[in-house]
């Protein structure tokens, strides 16, 4: 479930930062350009984080031992 909730959260980061980086071109105004670049770019890293993540939860699930207890 981990993994899932880790790519949705992603896809909309990602979705957020691409929005983001493409309304830049509309700005005239330097300062609210440089505000716009570092929103969309904390919204990368918001998705890059849900990757690692996510990529992370996979190899738990991967390297996991299953031992029983007797």
């Amino acid at each position: 479930m981990t993994i899932v909730i880790a790519a949705a959260f992603a896809i909309i980061c990602y979705g957020v930062a691409i929005t983001g980086f493409i309304s830049i071109g509309e700005i005239t105004d330097p300062v609210q350009a440089a505000d716009g670049y570092g929103f969309a770019w904390f919204w990368t890293f918001l998705g890059t984080v849900s990757v690692v993540l996510g990529a992370v939860s996979i190899w738990i699930v991967r390297t996991q031992n299953n031992y029983e207890e007797t």
